[in-house]
């Protein structure tokens, strides 16, 4: 592995950790019950998936051994830049823009807009209960992510 490659794979594991610190922190604050898990998920979701999308970022470049674009880390294949002449993109590239297209890692970069709901009458200061985006599904893209660095990783390591 290039030390460019095992340097973006390190900060991609990097990401990985911060997102479990801030994911702990979450269910710390969920299990004290004191702030509404609506509350917490505006205050935790977009700070973890922050980081989770680093991580994803960081790990693109180290499964294309590229340093990256100069505009910023790389959020998606589609950021990816161009191969040099005689190279292609490795086949797990194909995998995650398949995951990109549709499933779990779509749903991860879908920017999402946690509002704080309306109250019922004015004057009231009870919410209508909604289903938003919560720890459990942060937890899963973590978990996902872990496994397909893991994974594929094996395969880095290989060259």
């Amino acid at each position: 592995m290039s030390s460019g490659s095992a340097n973006s794979r390190a900060r991609a594991n990097h990401a990985l950790y911060l997102a479990k610190i801030v994911l702990r922190a979450w269910q710390a604050d969920l299990d004290k019950q004191d702030i509404p898990a609506r509350t917490l998920a505006q205050a935790y979701h977009n700070a973890t998936r922050e980081h989770l999308m680093a991580a994803y970022g960081w790990f693109l470049l180290a499964i294309t051994r590229s340093d990256g674009p100069a505009t910023g880390l790389v959020r998606s294949c589609d950021d990816l830049p161009p191969m040099p002449e005689g190279r292609v993109f490795p086949g797990e590239i194909n995998e995650f823009r398949q995951l990109e297209a549709s499933g779990w890692l779509a749903d991860m970069l879908q920017e999402v807009d946690i509002d704080m709901p309306e109250p019922r009458q004015r004057g009231n200061l009870a919410v209508a209960s909604t289903n938003g985006p919560g720890i459990t599904q942060v937890a899963d893209w973590l978990q996902h992510l872990e496994r397909l660095f893991d994974r594929m990783g094996d395969s880095l390591d290989e060259y």
